[in-house]
């Protein structure tokens, strides 16, 4: 399999990806954490773990998800609060309430809510 190479600032390192790796979501999909109690919709996708290896060991060793699938940068909320998180293709479901998320960056980003998905913002694509 064909792979490329790319820069992650977060990991501060170069990092090889396979050329054809799938993702099962897409950004503007809102989606729930397959363990933890939170969901958020997707704004980023790295293809492989792109993040510090700090980070990475940080993960309690007997859940820590393998490195070589899609990581997802999501705009995250729970019951208690809204914030920024990066979540394994393993570890994310589709989301069963359906609804829009209320994490207060998601309108600098998506334009509206539809069909259960974010459009993203004109003015951010290319």
């Amino acid at each position: 399999m064909e792979s490329a190479q790319f820069f992650s600032s977060q990991a501060g390192r170069t990092l090889t990806a396979p050329r054809q790796l799938r993702s099962r979501f897409g950004i503007g999909d809102v989606v729930c954490h397959r363990l933890f109690d939170f969901r958020g919709v997707v704004f980023d996708i790295d293809p492989v773990f792109a993040n510090s290896e700090e980070w990475y060991q940080s993960i309690p060793e007997d859940i820590r998800p393998r490195r070589d699938q899609p990581f997802y940068h999501l705009l995250a909320e729970s019951d208690e609060e809204s914030y920024v998180a990066y979540v394994s293709q393993q570890n994310l479901l589709d989301d069963a309430k359906g609804g829009p998320v209320e994490h207060p960056t998601v309108s600098q980003l998506f334009e509206q809510f539809k069909d259960g998905r974010y459009q993203m913002r004109r003015s951010l694509t290319h």
